[in-house]
């Protein structure tokens, strides 16, 4: 018979636990700590052994002991595996830099000393899928126009071609495609838009994750001096984002590597 591992105690010791009782009449309370098992255990394994009973119940409800029920419930958690897996095959990287750069913003804190009155400023980020490159800048709202002003960013410092950007359905980044300055930049440069499901923004989790990533190593263990300051410790973190901090997702490479052994491939 196959025991669970987290069983207390086997056939045998129930059959020593219940002679302990009935033959050598040591107190239930006692035999408990000795075989370190709850009063409530000790209490079942007596009962059971007045009719010669020392297997191991797993469930006192017989349906749960029945071979319907167990293939029954086989089939839940081979569904379950099945859903699992489907979810992560979904996890892939694209194929090329470019394919899709994932965008998003974050408000800012206020610094240090700061008004609580004072305008809050925006973080707008966009990183590549394929190789993690990150792109960043602080804006003083998450406008439209100031969506437009940092794609324009990424198409200037961009080594490639952007052909995708992914968003959430956030106002900066979608509106009427006839006068939305951002949609039309993205439609003048040839560049197609996806947005997540709405009010499930988690989708777009490149995206942000990497704003919790900045957030923490940038934001939340520097003390700037200024806004000026801040801009200035965003543009030298980027940099080391890039060209020094490894990614688990790209087998421990930085982006910038990621992207020479794309351009220039080590040959063999």
């Amino acid at each position: 018979m196959t025991i669970h591992k987290k069983t207390r105690l086997t056939p045998i010791q129930r059959k020593q636990l219940a002679d302990d009782y009935f033959v050598k009449h040591i107190r239930p309370c006692d035999l408990g700590r000795k075989y370190h098992v709850s009063p409530p255990t000790v209490y079942k394994i007596i009962n059971r052994a007045r009719v010669n009973d020392y297997s191991i119940h797993k469930s006192i409800n017989k349906r749960f002991r029945c071979i319907q029920y167990g293939l029954k419930r086989l089939s839940k958690i081979e569904k379950r595996i099945e859903d699992k897996l489907k979810r992560q095959a979904k996890r892939y990287n694209k194929k090329y830099p470019g394919e899709m750069v994932h965008v998003d913003t974050k408000r800012l804190p206020l610094l240090r000393g700061e008004s609580p009155k004072a305008t809050h400023e925006y973080l707008l980020i966009g990183i590549d899928d394929f190789s993690r490159e990150l792109f960043a800048a602080i804006l003083p709202d998450k406008t439209q126009y100031s969506s437009e002003k940092f794609l324009t960013q990424m198409i200037d410092e961009c080594a490639y071609t952007i052909e995708q950007v992914y968003s959430d359905n956030g106002l900066e980044y979608r509106g009427n495609e006839q006068n939305h300055a951002f949609m039309k930049l993205c439609k003048a440069n040839g560049i197609e838009q996806r947005f997540t499901k709405v009010k499930h923004p988690q989708t777009n989790g490149k995206a942000e994750r990497v704003i919790r990533t900045i957030m923490d190593m940038w934001h939340n263990k520097t003390v700037f001096k200024n806004r000026e300051h801040r801009k200035l410790e965003l543009i030298r973190f980027v940099n080391y984002y890039n060209t020094v901090k490894p990614h688990k997702g790209i087998d421990n490479l930085t982006p910038m590597e990621k992207l020479i052994d794309y351009f220039y491939p080590t040959k063999l």
